[in-house]
């Protein structure tokens, strides 16, 4: 006999020829729903805390996937772009429940931060010209800042373990601060670098993988060979394909028959289903793209904004590169065409989270069933070594951005020949803004405080330095 058990659910009990029929009959489809409902409650505190999430309820309490399958499926992941915790969460739910598990799944997981944060970006056009909001805001600003500080040092400090590696990341931070270079190109040229060295010296090259199953990992209540299992054919690669494909691009078709092809809808349909393919080593390395282009570009919003939002983004369930949400409804909202205001940015709201989302549906569905292939390709994996390398230095370009715009009042462009470098004016640096970013730092490293934990102190230090009248910009 064996038994599956929630952490709150009762028993079932299941004998060995149980677990030879589908999944779905082993964990009951409703009580999965439940697990995933309160696994998408917790997914605070970035990619980590949220595989950790995952990790404590799936693996560690109700012991419904083993600590090497839980692992397998996370390195695939590794390999998409996206966020790989919500694509995490759609291979397990696949793997417990199927088609239907994995869709399940991966919308619970980002359910609530799509509510939050929609919430929060009205509240923000509504209220934020108001003192104390304008405070609050201006307190978050700066630990913002100390944010990507320590996720160059938490990405750093396991991807860059020898001197080539470094090298990626140096150079990538060259390119784009200095030299302006487009950051898909980045990417690219990371991906091309690192498959170069893996062919012709991979000594030069170390994987950093993820942390062993170990001996002593729990042992999952179902066994692997009961878990849901798709056969890679041809046909059911066109068909998820075709489905998804017409799901991603169906609403974008319809937006720009609607209005326009010039629209603000239009173009965030089409730059954000752009992001959605190039978003390898998490939100932060894609975020500096997406704030260069959204604010000189499209002028959708400030730069003050941009990190106002992933503020807010930070303080929400779900992944972070939920703030694309959040740059759509006031670009939106902004430029609403015949639309009202407030409908035009949860129009442009809404349809940026489907582009932004859908596509991790359509690459895990599609891919899974192929994972063992992709798991033993060294030359893919070496590909990826390059470009987790590189987003050291893309992130680190995202925190020159950050703090130039939140700790100084102005900043002048430097573009001779090839150079493209924008610098801080230093005579207008902010006391008050430095004096939290330095507070916000010494929380994060010194202390080591949660995410949301700094956010707090800083909102409630901005939030008084305003009531006290101290000047933040």
């Amino acid at each position: 006999m064996a038994e599956v058990k929630g952490a709150s659910d009762a028993s079932v009990r299941l004998s060995d020829a149980d677990l030879a029929v589908p999944v779905r009959d082993v964990v009951p489809l409703g009580r999965a729903v439940r697990a995933w409902f309160l696994i998408s409650l917790q997914t605070f505190g970035g990619p980590a805390g949220q595989i950790a999430v995952m990790q404590r309820h799936l693996v560690d309490e109700r012991r419904w996937i083993g600590q090497r399958r839980f692992l397998h499926a996370l390195n695939y992941c590794m390999l998409l772009p996206g966020p790989e915790a919500q694509q995490l969460a759609i291979y397990v739910g696949w793997l417990l429940n199927g088609l239907r598990g994995g869709l399940i799944a991966g919308t619970l997981f980002v359910l609530p931060g799509v509510v939050a944060l929609l919430a929060l970006s009205g509240l923000y056009v509504g209220f934020g010209d108001t003192q104390i909001v304008k405070a609050l805001f201006a307190g978050l600003a700066p630990a913002v800042v100390a944010i990507v500080v320590q996720a160059v040092w938490r990405v750093g400090s396991g991807a860059l373990n020898n001197r080539v590696l470094l090298g990626f990341a140096v150079v990538a931070f060259v390119a784009l601060a200095v030299f302006g270079v487009p950051f898909p190109v980045v990417v690219a040229l990371a991906a091309v670098a690192g498959w170069a060295v893996h062919r012709w010296h991979p000594a030069h090259l170390t994987t950093a993988g993820h942390r062993d199953a170990g001996e002593d990992a729990p042992a999952p209540l179902i066994s692997d060979d009961a878990l849901h299992h798709g056969r890679p054919t041809g046909r059911r690669a066109a068909t998820v394909l075709a489905v998804g494909l017409l799901a991603w691009f169906v609403p974008v078709a319809a937006v720009v028959a609607f209005t326009g092809g010039d629209s603000v809808y239009t173009q965030q349909g089409l730059f954000f289903s752009g992001t959605a393919v190039v978003t390898f080593g998490g939100a932060y390395a894609v975020l500096a793209f997406v704030a260069q282009r959204a604010v000189e570009d499209y002028g959708w919003l400030s730069a003050g904004d941009m990190v106002r939002g992933l503020a807010l983004a930070e303080s929400t369930p779900g992944p972070l590169i939920m703030v694309v949400q959040f740059v759509a409804f006031l670009g939106a909202y902004h430029n609403p065409g015949g639309l009202d205001p407030w409908v035009a940015g949860v129009v442009g709201s809404l349809l940026t989270t489907w582009v932004t989302f859908v596509p991790c549906f359509l690459f895990v569905l599609l891919g899974a069933p192929y994972v063992e292939r992709l798991r033993g390709n060294h030359a893919l994996s070496a590909a990826l070594t390059g470009i987790t390398a590189a987003v050291v230095g893309v992130i680190a370009n995202l925190g020159l951005y950050f703090a130039a715009h939140t700790l100084f009042a102005r900043q002048h462009l430097v573009a001779t020949g090839p150079l493209h470098l924008e610098l801080p004016d230093l005579g207008s640096w902010r006391p008050v803004p430095l004096a939290i970013a330095v507070i916000a730092v010494a929380l994060v490293f010194g202390l080591r405080w949660s995410v949301l934990r700094v956010l707090a102190v800083s909102a409630a230090l901005g939030l008084v330095a305003g009531l006290l009248d101290f000047p933040m910009s």
